[in-house]
């Protein structure tokens, strides 16, 4: 049987994915585009109509959507808040929220204020969805009160990982300085994990 195929770009939402295969130790193909693969790479359209990554092909199954995809690798696993566990509801709901409501903003103040040419920016637009952004980051925070170190079900679990991944960006992007304590503590325990440093060697970023 062939290996399952993950289409990324580098640091992009299937970072997402990449990361959570590396935390299960899972055995895939990684094939890493330039970014935008629908320009840069049009013959990944092929494999993906859409354009967009990341793209998981399993056989005959494609999943195209980061959180979806990370919530089917963990099916099963440590990873997985079950659903006869009491915070089963929190991480499904941490896990769209991750994609919906908090890399949604982020992606527009990259359409805005990274992607097109100095002139033609409007940083205006960037701002109003930074503080977009903001306002529903307060929800991981809150969510990290009274020394909690994972979002949901006691332990670490892809919730944490889709989630962190929004944070990821934001830091890319130089919003960190607004984020709470609670947040940027728990961010900062994630990024030291062996797997999330598996996944950044694994798309070739070099150790630090």
């Amino acid at each position: 049987m062939s290996r399952p195929t993950l289409y990324h770009c580098k640091d992009a939402r299937s970072f997402r994915c990449v990361w959570a295969a590396e935390e299960l130790g899972l055995d895939y193909e990684l094939v890493t585009m330039p970014f935008p693969p629908r320009v840069r790479a049009p013959e990944y359209k092929e494999v993906n109509p859409l354009g967009t990554i990341p793209c998981w092909v399993d056989g005959e199954d494609k999943l195209t959507e980061s959180a979806a995809i990370c919530q089917m690798l963990a099916h099963g696993t440590k990873l997985e808040v079950a659903p006869n566990e009491a915070d089963w509801p929190a991480y499904l709901n941490w896990l769209h929220r991750s994609d919906a409501t908090l890399t949604f903003p982020l992606a527009i103040i990259m359409r805005y204020s990274v992607f097109p040419k100095p002139e033609e920016r409007k940083l205006d637009v960037a701002e109003d969805y930074k503080l977009f952004f903001l306002g529903r980051a307060r929800s991981i925070e809150a969510a990290l009160l009274d020394g909690r170190e994972t979002l949901c079900g006691g332990r670490f679990t892809v919730a944490d990982i889709c989630v962190g991944y929004s944070v990821m960006l934001a830091l890319t992007l130089g919003i960190g300085p607004e984020l709470g304590p609670n947040t940027l503590t728990w961010w900062n325990r994630l990024s030291e994990r062996p797997g999330f440093k598996a996944a950044k060697a694994r798309q070739g970023d070099s150790p630090q």
